[in-house]
C-alpha cells in the first residue's frame, strides 16, 4: 500500500509566521554619554522629558521632525506622534525585550513612519536591528523635570473632561521628586513617611561594587545623621544605592552630603588594591542587601 502524499500548501493558505529571537543585552545604554542619566529617567523619575538629537541619515529620510524623549507617556504607549510633526518616546512601557536600547530605537523609527498626528504602531519585539546609539546624534541630556504630566497636551486637550480626569489620577501617583546637583544620575524623592536618595553609579559594577565595600567598612556609607543605607539594586548592569532619610528637609539639604558622600566615592573607587578582610566582609553584606525597586 503506498504512502498517503502530503498536500503541498494551498496558495491562499497564510506563510508560516518567522518566528522573531529576542536578544538580551544586560547594558542596553552602554556607550551613551548620559548611560546613568537614561536608567535614572527610566528607573527613578515620574515626570521628566529631553529633547533627542536623530541621526543625519534618519533627518535626510524623515525630516527634521523635534523628537522628545519622556519618562513615561499616556498608558505608557513607547510612542506618540502630534499633529504638528512632533514625537513622543516613552522610556516606562508595559511590553519590552531583552534590549531596551533596541525597543527604543524601533519607537522611533516607527514614529518617523507614522504620519503627523497618526497612533503609531510599534511591535513587542524587535528583534535584530538598529538600537538608539545608531539612531541619536549621542551627548548629554538635557532633562527638564515636571511636577505633573501635563507635558503630554496640547494646549486645548486639558478641556476634555476625560483627558482632565485621567490627568488628575496619573499626577495623583507622582512622589515628589528632585534631580540633584551634587551627582549626576541622583534623585531625591519623598514618599509618605520619609525620603530616599538614590544615585546610579556611571561606573563598571565590580568596581562600584568595590568602593561600596571600602566605604561600608571604612563605616563611611551614610549621607549623615539619621540617614539609613537602605541598600542597592542592579539596573540595566549599573548599581544603585539608596538611602533611607528624614522625610522633613527639602531636596536642597542633601546636596552637601550627597556632594561629600561623591568625593569619598571616588576615592575608594580609585583604589585598586585587593579588598582587605573588612572590606570583603562588608562586600558580602551589601550584596545581601540588594533591594527590588519594583
Amino acid at each position: 500500500m503506498s504512502k498517503r502524499r502530503k498536500n503541498p500548501r494551498s496558495a491562499d493558505q497564510a506563510p508560516k509566521r518567522e518566528k522573531v529571537r529576542d536578544i538580551f543585552v544586560p547594558r542596553p545604554f552602554e556607550g551613551l554619554a548620559d548611560e546613568a542619566e537614561w536608567i535614572a529617567l527610566r528607573e527613578l523619575v515620574p515626570a521628566a522629558s529631553a529633547p533627542l538629537t536623530l541621526a543625519p541619515d534618519l533627518v535626510e529620510r524623515f525630516g527634521d521632525r523635534p523628537v522628545t524623549l519622556a519618562t513615561v507617556l499616556p498608558m505608557a504607549w513607547p510612542a506618540m506622534t502630534k499633529p504638528d510633526g512632533r514625537i513622543f518616546i516613552g522610556l516606562q512601557r508595559h511590553v519590552q525585550s531583552g534590549d531596551v536600547s533596541r525597543d527604543l530605537a524601533v519607537a522611533i523609527l516607527c514614529a518617523l513612519q507614522t504620519a503627523p498626528g497618526g497612533t503609531v504602531s510599534v511591535p513587542a519585539l524587535p528583534g535584530e536591528g538598529p538600537r538608539l546609539q545608531d539612531v541619536l546624534v549621542d551627548g548629554p541630556l538635557d532633562v527638564t523635570m515636571h511636577d505633573g504630566f501635563e507635558f503630554w497636551l496640547d494646549e486645548d486637550a486639558a478641556d476634555d473632561s476625560n483627558v482632565k480626569a485621567s490627568l488628575e489620577r496619573a499626577n495623583a501617583s507622582i512622589y515628589p521628586t528632585v534631580r540633584l546637583a551634587a551627582a549626576p544620575a541622583a534623585y531625591w524623592c519623598r514618599v509618605p513617611d520619609k525620603g530616599h536618595v538614590r544615585w546610579v553609579l556611571p561606573d563598571q559594577e565590580d568596581a562600584a561594587l568595590a568602593a561600596l565595600s571600602r566605604l561600608a567598612a571604612a563605616g563611611e556609607l551614610l549621607l549623615g545623621d539619621g540617614t539609613k543605607f537602605a541598600g542597592m539594586f542592579r539596573a540595566h548592569g549599573l548599581l544603585v544605592p539608596v538611602w533611607d532619610i528624614p522625610g522633613a528637609p527639602e531636596a536642597a539639604e542633601w546636596e552637601a552630603p550627597l556632594a561629600e558622600f561623591a568625593k569619598r566615592y571616588a576615592e575608594a573607587l580609585a583604589d585598586t588594591e585587593p579588598l582587605d578582610a573588612a572590606a570583603r566582609r562588608a562586600r558580602q553584606g551589601l550584596l545581601g542587601r540588594q533591594l527590588t525597586l519594583r
